[in-house]
């Protein structure tokens, strides 16, 4: 039987890795990824391609699928020492499902009540999706150390500044929602903890340079 790690200490070995490597990747399945063989799907290509470039921080988004579980499993053992993740956690089956694959976090889009405190429950590191101060505050509230500004792209890297001095000290932030490899180095001198990238990281399947040549330097 798996056992959960303390909450605290997960949140606390989550800050630290990405405090070294401050990016997350978001990988979505395809209907593909779901019927064939992993070896042979899109995201096992894009998986290793991130794996090889030196990423150290991937989530896979989570689906209501009956072959999502076989997928994780098989990305887990394909990549044994990867900080692996779920993204995409906005209900009660997919926050039970994660905790018994034996994710060390997940993620969701939204701040909802239930699902932080069933997450507390099972000892295990939900990161809410926040847009307002109220949000970051409820969060707080909740015992979060972790929050995702989401979609950052429609606040502006400047949101962090605007609420740091009223709001004083502030959760671990990352920021995600229609930023590109481009936009690492102005929002995370913005303030911003951390950034999560999506789709844009692979143009036509391959990886993005500018993101490698970041990881490199």
């Amino acid at each position: 039987m798996f056992v959960l790690p303390n909450t605290s200490e997960t949140d606390e070995g989550l800050i630290r890795s990405l405090r070294v490597q401050p990016l997350l990747v978001v990988l979505r399945p395809e209907s593909r990824d779901l019927e064939q063989v992993f070896s042979s799907t899109r995201l096992c290509r894009q998986l290793d391609q991130l794996v090889e470039a030196g990423v150290k921080h991937v989530e896979i988004a989570w689906i209501e699928h009956p072959r999502w579980r076989d997928l994780v499993m098989a990305a887990r053992s394909r990549h044994l020492h990867l900080s692996l993740g779920a993204a995409s956690i906005t209900q009660l089956s997919a926050l039970q499902q994660v905790t018994e694959l034996g994710f060390s976090y997940a993620m969701s889009p939204l701040l909802d009540r239930e699902l932080q405190q069933r997450a507390k429950q099972l000892d295990f590191l939900l990161v809410p999706g926040v847009m307002t101060p109220s949000e970051i505050r409820h969060a707080c509230d909740l015992g979060c150390r972790l929050v995702k500004l989401f979609p950052a792209s429609v606040l502006g890297r400047g949101f962090y500044r605007q609420i740091a001095a009223p709001m004083g000290n502030l959760p671990f932030m990352i920021a995600a929602g229609g930023l590109r490899a481009g936009d690492l180095y102005s929002w995370l001198e913005a303030g911003y903890d951390a950034i999560a990238l999506g789709r844009t990281v692979f143009e036509n399947d391959g990886f993005d340079p500018s993101l490698a040549a970041w990881i490199g330097a």
